[in-house]
């Protein structure tokens, strides 16, 4: 896929929660010709479903509300007039009722993990998970809606991805029609301006991060009982998606 000269480049990367979204979008904030979006509808998800999120009030009060607001302002000037928008999206703010076809002037990315290792990590801040909290079954319908219009979006399985950045973002650059740059292996620790008002919250270890770190090296994954049910209803999305990744 190539990019016009004349217009920029909007990236869409959606990924379920307990990914390695965040790190991703330091590399590609570390470009120097991209600017980046943290998680731009979870304002409007959080006000729309009435969920409790830490930090909900924070969040709502920073944000936008109003999805279509958030959609207007996602496909409008680009900030810093940079070359590149890189968009950190989380599938499961897409709810029922929202109108999707704005996706389509993006170029989309989904950003898998396996299903058993998300439920792990998801309980350990939140006590119950439903499979669209985690994003997979959005992310099939995303994937399906994007292919059905003649543009299926390249897939990353973040263990994949992690077992080779490089070769990986080399990929992707090409896809999209732009130079790598080795600046995107490699960052400044510390916060940005550009991350979400949660980020104290939740972005610790990304803040003490200066790159991508290998996968980690573990037995079999015991997922508890109470989220047994949403790996047997996601598996299947995972194993479907995960059969057309992108392999670097």
């Amino acid at each position: 896929m190539s990019t016009p000269s004349d217009k920029p480049l909007r990236i869409g990367m959606w990924s379920g929660p307990r990914n390695i979204s965040t790190a991703m979008m330091r590399a590609w904030e570390n470009r120097g010709d991209c600017a980046v979006s943290d998680e731009p509808l979870y304002a409007a998800y959080l006000a729309a479903t009435g969920i409790d999120h830490p930090m909900r009030d924070e969040v709502i009060a920073a944000g936008d509300t109003d999805w279509r607001g958030v959609v207007s302002y996602l496909l409008g000037p680009v900030p810093g007039d940079r070359s590149i928008w890189y968009q950190k999206h989380m599938t499961h703010h897409l709810l029922p009722g929202m109108d999707r076809a704005w996706i389509a002037q993006l170029a989309n990315v989904l950003l898998i993990r396996d299903p058993r290792e998300v439920v792990v990590s998801y309980l350990k801040a939140r006590t119950t998970v439903t499979p669209e909290d985690i994003g997979l079954p959005q992310q099939v319908e995303l994937f399906d809606m994007l292919s059905d219009a003649g543009t299926p979006p390249p897939i990353i399985d973040a263990g994949d991805f992690l077992r080779a950045p490089e070769t990986h973002l080399r990929a992707l650059c090409t896809r999209f029609g732009i130079a790598f740059t080795e600046r995107m292996l490699h960052w400044p620790p510390g916060p940005r301006d550009s991350d979400g008002v949660w980020a104290s919250h939740w972005y610790a270890h990304v803040w003490q991060s200066t790159g991508f770190e290998p996968p980690p090296v573990s037995n079999a994954v015991q997922v508890p009982v109470a989220g047994t049910h949403v790996v047997d209803a996601c598996i299947p999305h995972y194993r479907r998606l995960h059969a057309q990744r992108l392999i670097a």
